[in-house]
């Protein structure tokens, strides 16, 4: 995906007495919207992982995107309170892994590159024994696969693919391909979206130390760790609403023309959207009823469904009716 324009349908001032921008959220509103890109270490499960984090914060509910194994590093975004509904866009982005692989025999770099090519662009894979989901044939895509140093059978690799890939069976798969067998040695995820190892993870100690001056009267350390659910969202499409529409969206409501100030220009039907307030606030994960080119035009109908509301109901004022026990946001401009 890329950063998409934005394409302007109305200009509305934000009331400054309702919401917050993500950047000036108070320190437990932060941490209710926020998300942690922690560098989950080798040995615990991420479940444990999760936990530990939870606890430390003091946050009641917790939640991660992308399931790491023990023996496993890396990245682990974990999401707390309202921003554990935004987690699922994650899905949607590829992930990107290093890690080091034994060739059970010495191979021909040239007969070694041959069949790694075979293994890029879609493949077909069957989750292991170990998984939690069911072992069922399924396709994946596998955007790069690069071999980045090699000492004798030992091959350091990065691999870019889609979410749901397992990477161990990817090199397992190989090593039957090239006939001699191969083995995952290590594995470290280094990118999640827009979530990237350049732009720094965050280990357990890191986050201790925060808590504990945050509980000291520091909120610095904490504010740098803990991003807003908002840096999360990548370049999905996005559609921004006034503030008299917020509230119905909360409460599940469609979104209806009328209430939209903006969008983004290449946001297609059936596209996953985030619905946001002025002030940059992710209100809710939806789905285009419409793309942009079908909307622009039009002043009245639906623009979006409403999936997973990330805001609280009455951070904004209801400025919305109920028609025949449905709500639609946007409808009370109409109205006057």
């Amino acid at each position: 995906m890329q950063p998409q324009k934005t394409l302007v349908l109305d200009e509305e001032a934000s009331d400054p007495e309702y919401g917050c921008s993500p950047a000036s959220r108070p320190i437990q509103s932060l941490l209710d919207y926020g998300l942690v890109p922690l560098d989950k270490p080798r040995g615990p499960t991420s479940h444990e992982v999760v936990a530990w984090t939870r606890k430390l914060l003091g946050m009641e509910k917790a939640g991660h995107s992308g399931t790491l194994d023990p023996p496993v590093s890396g990245l682990l975004p974990i999401g707390f309170g309202q921003s554990t509904r935004a987690l699922s866009l994650l899905l949607l982005y590829p992930k990107e892994y290093r890690g080091v692989m034994r060739v059970h025999s010495s191979v021909p770099k040239k007969e070694l590159d041959r069949v790694k090519a075979e293994f890029t662009g879609e493949i077909f894979q069957r989750p292991p024994q170990r998984s939690s989901v069911s072992r069922q044939t399924r396709a994946r895509t596998v955007y790069e696969f690069e071999i980045e140093e090699s000492a004798g059978n030992l091959h350091l690799f990065r691999v870019l693919c889609q979410s749901g890939t397992y990477i161990r069976k990817l090199i397992y798969d190989l090593g039957e391909v090239l006939g001699v067998g191969a083995t995952m040695v290590e594995l470290r995820r280094t990118k999640v979206g827009p979530l990237t190892e350049e732009r720094g993870f965050v280990t357990l100690h890191q986050l201790s130390d925060a808590v504990f001056r945050m509980k000291a009267g520091d909120e610095g350390p904490i504010r740098k760790l803990v991003l807003p659910v908002e840096q999360s969202l990548g370049p999905v499409g996005r559609i921004v609403i006034r503030d008299s529409a917020v509230d119905a969206i909360c409460h599940g409501a469609r979104l209806g023309i009328p209430g939209i100030l903006s969008l983004s220009s290449g946001i297609k039907k059936d596209d996953p959207v985030a619905i946001m307030s002025a002030k940059g606030e992710l209100v809710a994960i939806g789905k285009a009823l419409l793309s942009a080119d079908e909307l622009r035009p039009l002043k009245r109908g639906l623009a979006a469904s409403t999936g997973r509301v990330v805001m609280k109901a009455g951070t904004y004022p209801r400025m919305w009716k109920s028609h025949g026990g449905k709500a639609e946001a946007g409808k009370v401009r109409d109205s006057g």
